[in-house]
């Protein structure tokens, strides 16, 4: 142990040579594992020694039991301890549980718990026994113990596990949580976190082991909810009565953050006491507010109090967020309805919520700071984990659930709010703003119920009497700016040529000298005006909107984000029509320059592909010419270890494609520049987000200019090389997924062309399908046969009957099995469509070649889509709703439709008989199939239906007879 004593001493010394020393001797150590393990244990517990040696001997340990003790552990690389010494080093260790140092005790609870991982319950039975007796041994042992069941219960625990420490664990830590006395505050709320994790553990539990679960649930929930109640009827002003110790707020911050647990799974439970913890919420906003105004709000107030057992926990947002989260939890499961059905109780409610909702010193500081930061949370729409977020949720909660008098009690909080706004601007307060802007930022939030209920509120006083004069206040960009961004998302409130002077006057930040706040916040206006104005006045605008956006290009992260997407909205303005090509290639090129700084930012170049296809609808040819060579020579150049680079181009090139109009093609030698970048990279770079972007970008070249490939040195061979590749069992299948789309637009495009090669390639998609897994790729592998059956559905039928798999299948039973099998599970509207059909036409043809096969499938006429098989998307469709583009032609316009097939494939000529169905729905297209099918007893269907299980055959006499 001196030995190790010593190593350690050597790794914590200042000097670098002791150190350097130190890496020499380590190895020392790691030949001796077993004794290692032991001396360390007894070395961390042992008080005599240096307390900086002991937590270091700790941190080692702990490293040791994840390397060293099991195979459980994924870090294991062998040497494990004999199950002598196992027992040995469990019980050293267990007695720093109740240590006099609060570290030693963390570090010990952290490797106990870590050990039952493993070992509990078959190699270490005592645990339990040992843990539940120390709870009642001193003060410190409380302590240590409580950290173990606190790491050991955030893993999921069986049922045969979790009924035994509930029964012996809950009454020894309600116990320990009604003795103030005796306890910590700290060490109360530890009780709490343990019990809210048996609580999650039980809900996991809960549908697999009903009995137990209803068993814990009577007898475990009742009596801590009861405990509950007490602790929360204290005046919360006893808990910072002490200005330098608020960890009488750690108990109830665990209260409200169980509660929430409960609300969800366990409601009946709850529903005894469910007044009495709502008045206790409502005590605690109410009590609270001056002294959260006073630490929280002002400048020049007092430091809340640090907590040591919780740095950064234990405040009163950290309080008062939970309980917002339990209220929403509430109102939104209708837990609260008799307590909101009166009007005195909401307008309470919401006007403390508003209260709670004001900006902090510490927020106005970091979001200065960082305008990053400032962007992710300080949007009402933002998923933030922050007080604010909590208010803005409680709020649009309970507008969704009680209207009228949360509209009415928003009013009258308005009317209140300016007016002491007014009173303390008056009086010199600095933080006279705050207020004002919480209301802004709350009623912002809820706009869009808000306008649903405009006569109910008073917006006309808001809009002439107050915004316009918070616009252009330099000392509080805050409020400002909440006014700009207020105001645009309630356009549909506002006067036209008032929204118009608005914008103008965001524009006007925009160019003006202000600080990153208001500026910020000037584009978050601009881009929600952009969106929802359709005022030819605001698309004059435009122009100069796009210019004063262009500097702000220069950011990062989500401030860049919001410009881009701010962008777009502006561009997406009468289609973009007002652009000129010089001002596109500007744009083409600044985007650009965005994303070769940022090409690894999955988020941005999300919003860089809307951007350029919107450039691309308005200003093809510029926005090709400013950007397609560059993107060119990014694939040229991309090196193989950096992948992402040839994605994100090819993600780019395709988003330029995309906004290529629907009549005259890509535009001259536009495949010639493509090709050699994109096939290199496809060659050269093996990876699956390559292969998916590239097959995505040679579609859309096949749907809208197919003769440059065709035109193209080689162009269809290495076109159908490609698919060989992705067909291949050794390729991923993930790669490979929108091969199908790339097929199909073959089929209809390349005509004549691609007449040599159809033999193998539809026994490539046959030979493939056996051995494919994920539905998608099965999906994509079906789709071009769907397709080919219902344009040439008996050329195909003789093809796939008289070819043979290695397994001597044929690949007509090859293909239905996978597609019966599968079809139910195909994404997309068009692709389940064309499925159907397809399938439908096979049934009408009444070969005998199917009458053979036995197939899995299920009923595509279902009793839960009996009024809509398809769902919405099933209406209004028309042949031309196959297509994989909706600019591509009707089918009976289709090259392929027009090939007599027969040379190639069989001696059948296309089946003129074959209806192209042209009904108002597929809905009504299927129950007509059943019908005629009912009507002609095709394939004995008769007999078919009778085969049917019960409830599908109702169906199907149901849409006969309809």
């Amino acid at each position: 142990m001196d030995e190790i004593s010593q190593t350690l001493q050597g790794s914590l010394s200042a000097d670098p040579n002791a150190r350097r020393c130190d890496r020499y001797a380590r190895p020392v150590i790691n030949t001796r594992v077993t004794e290692t393990g032991l001396a360390l244990a007894s070395l961390t517990v042992n008080q005599q020694a240096d307390p900086t040696i002991r937590q270091a001997a700790g941190v080692v340990l702990r490293k040791y039991v994840t390397e060293h003790w099991s195979p459980y552990f994924s870090q294991f690389k062998g040497s494990a301890p004999s199950a002598e010494i196992k027992v040995q080093i469990r019980h050293t260790i267990f007695q720093g549980l109740s240590d006099p140092n609060r570290k030693i005790r963390t570090a010990a609870a952290y490797i106990v718990s870590t050990v039952a991982h493993s070992d509990w319950p078959d190699e270490y039975p005592d645990l339990l026994d040992n843990l539940v007796a120390a709870l009642a041994v001193s003060p410190d042992a409380v302590h240590g113990s409580l950290q173990v069941f606190t790491e050991f219960m955030k893993n999921d625990l069986t049922e045969d596990q979790l009924m035994p420490v509930l029964r012996q664990l809950m009454p020894a830590l309600l116990n320990i949580l009604g003795q103030p006395q005796l306890h910590s505050a700290a060490t109360r709320a530890r009780t709490v976190v343990v019990f809210r994790q048996c609580v999650v553990s039980l809900i996991m539990l809960k549908e697999q082991y009903p009995d137990a679960t209803k068993e814990a649930s009577s007898n475990v929930l009742p009596v801590w909810l009861d405990a509950f109640k007490v602790l929360l009827e204290v005046d919360p002003r006893l808990d910072v009565a002490d200005a330098s110790n608020w960890d009488g707020l750690s108990l109830k911050i665990q209260i409200f953050k169980s509660l929430n647990t409960i609300v969800g799974s366990f409601p009946k439970t709850l529903e005894p006491h469910l007044h009495a913890f709502i008045n206790a919420a409502t005590t605690h906003l109410v009590s609270l507010a001056p002294l959260y105004a006073t630490y929280y709000l002002s400048a020049d107030g007092p430091s809340p109090p640090v907590s040591e057992e919780d740095p950064e926990g234990i405040t009163i947002p950290a309080l008062v967020a939970p309980l917002l989260d339990f209220l929403s939890n509430l109102v939104r499961k209708g837990r609260l309805a008799e307590w909101i059905a009166r009007p005195e109780n909401v307008q309470a409610l919401v006007g403390s919520v508003v209260s709670w909702a004001q900006i902090t010193t510490e927020e106005e500081g970091k979001w200065e700071d960082s305008p990053n930061t400032f962007v992710a949370e300080d949007d009402d729409d933002a998923n933030a984990d922050n007080l604010r977020a909590a208010a803005f949720e409680l709020i649009s909660h309970l507008v969704d659930s009680v209207a009228a008098p949360t509209v009415a009690a928003l009013n009258v909080a308005t009317t209140s709010i300016v007016a002491e706004s007014n009173a303390a601007k008056q009086a010199g307060s600095a933080i006279w703003w705050k207020h004002l802007e919480a209301l802004l930022a709350v009623l912002g939030a809820a706009a869009d119920e808000l306008y649903e209920h405009k006569d109910a509120f008073d917006f006309g006083r808001l809009f002439n009497d107050v915004i316009p004069a918070l616009l252009s206040l330099p000392d509080t960009p805050f409020l400002s700016g909440r006014a700009f961004v207020f105001a645009s998302r309630l356009t549909q409130a506002l006067p036209s040529n008032l929204s118009t002077q608005y914008l103008t006057a965001a524009a006007d930040v925009l160019e003006g000298g202000g600080g990153v706040v208001i500026k910020i916040s000037a584009v978050k206006a601009i881009r929600n005006f952009c969106d929802k104005i359709k005022d030819p006045a605001v698309v004059a605008l435009a122009p100069r909107l796009v210019k004063n956006l262009g500097p702000f290009l220069a950011a990062s992260e989500d401030t860049l984000s919001l410009v881009v997407e701010t962008l777009v909205t502006v561009l997406s303005l009468e289609n973009g029509s007002w652009l000129t090509p010089d001002l596109t290639a500007m744009l083409s090129n600044a985007l650009l320059d965005v994303w070769a700084k940022n090409v690894k930012d999955p988020i941005l170049l999300s919003v860089l592909e809307d951007a350029f296809i919107a450039l691309a609808k308005a200003q093809y040819q510029a926005a090709l010419t400013s950007s397609l060579s560059r993107l060119c020579a990014t694939l040229v150049e991309a090196r193989v270890e950096e992948s992402w680079v040839a994605s994100s181009a090819l993600q780019l090139v395709i988003a330029l494609l995309q906004g290529a109009p629907a009549e005259g093609g890509l535009g001259d030698g536009v495949f010639a520049q493509l090709a050699p970048g994109l096939f290199g990279a496809l060659e050269r770079i093996d990876d699956r987000d390559v292969l998916q972007n590239g097959i995505v970008c040679l579609t859309q070249v096949v749907r809208k200019d197919c003769a440059q490939v065709l035109a193209y040195p080689d162009g269809l061979q290495l076109v159908l090389r490609l698919i060989a590749r992705t067909l291949a069992p050794v390729d991923s299948e993930s790669g490979g997924m929108f091969v199908g789309d790339l097929i199909l637009s073959l089929l209809r495009r390349a005509g004549p062309a691609l007449l040599p090669n159809m033999p193998e390639l539809l026994n490539a998609l046959l030979n493939r399908l056996p051995t494919a897994k994920t539905p998608t790729f099965i999906q994509s592998l079906i789709l071009p046969f769907a397709y080919l059956i219902y344009t040439q559905r008996d050329a195909v039928l003789e093809m796939l009957e008289t070819s043979r798999l290695a397994d001597g299948r044929s690949g007509l039973q090859v293909l239905l099995e996978a597609w019966c099998e599968n079809g139910e599970t195909f994404i997309g509207f068009k692709a389940t469509r064309l499925s159907n059909l397809a399938l439908s036409s096979l049934f009408a043809s009444e070969r005998p070649s199917l009458q053979s096969l036995a197939v899995k499938g299920d009923l595509i006429v279902k009793p839960e889509t009996s009024n809509d098989l398809l769902g919405p998307g099933a209406k209004g469709f028309e042949d031309d709703d196959f297509a994989a583009d909706n600019d591509d032609d009707d089918f009976r316009d289709d090259p392929i439709a027009s090939i007599d097939m027969k040379a190639r494939l069989c001696p059948l000529a296309h089946d003129k008989s074959l209806p192209l169905f042209r009904c108002s729905s597929l809905q009504e297209h299927l129950i007509s199939f059943l019908k005629e099918c009912a009507a002609r007893n095709t394939n004995n269907f008769a007999a078919v239906v009778d085969q049917l299980k019960v409830e599908e055959a109702v169906v199907v006499r149901a849409a006969i007879s309809s």
